[in-house]
């Protein structure tokens, strides 16, 4: 995909972001993503993911922290909130 011309790549939940970057090769940006049905979890688990989504991005070059293929129905808004505060803690 980098040799194709672009600039960041959009990695799914199934695949770690550092694996993802260590294929990608030096100077990968990536974005990594965050299971959409993990959100329906207890925060404990929804935090330990996030925070290993974003230890792993450090890996890469640049890394841009997502949901994957979006939010579900059910997904309580406070959740994704959470989220969100969290990953901005972590700078």
């Amino acid at each position: 995909m980098r040799q194709a011309g672009a600039d960041v790549v959009g990695v799914d939940w199934r695949v770690p972001l550092d694996e993802a970057a260590r294929r990608l090769g030096p100077g990968a940006v990536v974005q990594g993503n965050l299971d959409p049905a993990l959100l329906l979890a207890d925060w404990p688990v929804v935090e330990r993911e996030t925070r290993r989504i974003a230890v792993e991005g450090r890996a890469a070059a640049g890394h841009i922290f997502n949901l994957g293929h979006g939010v579900l129905p059910d997904t309580d808004p406070g959740m994704l909130q959470r989220v969100a505060e969290l990953i901005r803690s972590l700078g």
